[in-house]
């Protein structure tokens, strides 16, 4: 997408007509008015969400599928509603749509299913240095189990995957290509359709994590070919405890059960059972109901405002940031150029400690992230301990990126550069 320099000023109007529909957005932190900038971890929740949540615990609260009384009836065309347009949402099917907790709980659906049914000693899963450690310990603690080699495409010093050695990487052997879409330190948006190309020549499947893409800009998986897709909902203003796997639904009908108990069954004897159709033979048990209507509800409101315009809006906002943070003494940011990243920016500061700086910016009513951000590999790439990251949506502004970077200035003064 190309962007458009003008949009931090043409559309801040309308940021603060959105701004309007989060409530947190209006309390103070320490005195001052919050800025928010962790978002990348998760987001803060609109009014449509809050309200669903609550419509449905006030008026049809009632367990799904099973029940024929009036209030399951309606909570399970909510909930089965809300399926309907989280497929629509990425250009699915909704028997393609499997909820899950969150990302993490997704991925591991795929290797202790697709994963156990298909590895074998002698197969490769190759992923990249730039993983989240949800797509990077399942396929490690499954390799222990059976016996599977795991590759790892490196990243180059810019923070881009270096692709030099992608054909001698991704063999005939290689049976899963699992890779980010976004990285949530790097902010580095991955060529996915060349990744997926090279994969689909040896035959291999393509699981992608979506996690910080879905919620930013619009993705389509039936254009992108994708096999595998996960995304967490309270990354994209849904409620936490909910996430999905989109899955090919020739796929997800020959794999095995992940958890075993009830929705997920169709006939239970002392002999044995059978399974219920997909999408419900991954969700055993009570599924998290009012969390599935609240993403629903989410999803609605997100393409409402409209993908393009996040898209564009946060990529601005990181490129003024990232010009903005490059001009400050001691700060180093991690990854590519504004050009080439979505709405963040991961920094470290010479001699600071990124709790440090994160507190001293929290005493400015700004959140932002550190740590290793669940991403080790990537901290030990560049030889750092963690670092400290900025993380936009769709309710932030300009100046909330000029009190972030006069917060940065305060923090080099506080520890005397």
């Amino acid at each position: 997408m190309t962007l458009n320099p003008d949009i931090l000023s043409l559309d801040a109007e309308k940021v603060e007509k959105l701004r309007r529909d989060f409530p947190i957005l209006a309390r103070t932190v320490h005195g001052v008015p919050l800025v928010y900038l962790d978002n990348a971890a998760t987001t803060q929740k609109p009014l449509a969400v809050i309200d669903a949540l609550d419509r449905y615990y006030r008026e049809y609260n009632s367990n799904i599928h099973r029940g024929v009384h009036t209030l399951s009836e309606e909570a399970t065309d909510a909930y089965e509603s809300a399926r309907r347009r989280i497929a629509r949402f990425i250009n699915a099917s909704e028997k393609e749509i499997v909820f899950t907790r969150n990302a993490t709980e997704a991925i591991n659906v795929v290797a202790y299913t697709w994963g156990r049914a298909n590895l074998r000693p002698g197969d490769e899963v190759l992923i990249t240095e730039m993983e989240h450690h949800a797509n990077i310990v399942p396929w490690q603690i499954l390799q222990e189990q059976v016996g599977f080699t795991l590759r790892y495409v490196p990243i180059t010093e810019a923070g881009t995957l270096d692709l030099s050695n992608l054909d001698t990487l991704l063999t005939e052997k290689t049976k899963l290509f699992s890779f980010v879409h976004v990285s949530n330190v790097l902010g580095t948006v991955n060529p996915v359709d060349q990744l997926i190309a090279a994969a689909r020549a040896v035959g291999a499947c393509v699981l992608i994590d979506a996690s910080q893409s879905v919620p930013h800009m619009p993705v389509d998986v039936k254009a992108l070919d994708a096999d595998f897709l996960v995304f967490s909902g309270h990354k994209m203003c849904g409620p936490t405890g909910i996430g999905v796997l989109y899955g090919k639904r020739e796929l997800l009908e020959a794999m095995p059960p992940f958890m075993g108990g009830g929705d997920m069954i169709r006939e239970v004897k002392m002999s044995g059972s059978r399974w219920n159709t997909i999408p419900y033979k991954f969700e055993a048990g009570t599924p998290a109901i009012a969390e599935g209507i609240g993403l629903g509800a989410a999803v609605d409101y997100l393409s409402e405002v409209g993908l393009d315009w996040i898209w564009q809006q946060e990529h601005a906002l990181a490129a003024y940031a990232y010009a903005q943070m490059a001009q400050l003494e001691g700060v180093r940011i991690l990854g590519p150029g504004p050009e080439e990243r979505a709405g963040l920016v991961a920094f470290t500061l010479d001699g600071v400690h990124p709790h440090d700086i994160s507190a001293i910016l929290d005493q400015d009513g700004i959140a932002i992230r550190a740590g290793h951000h669940c991403a080790q590999p990537i901290h030990t790439h560049y030889d750092i301990a963690a670092s400290a990251r900025a993380s936009f949506y769709l309710y932030n502004t300009k100046e909330e990126v000029d009190k972030l970077t006069a917060a940065i200035e305060k923090a080099v003064d506080v520890f005397g550069f």
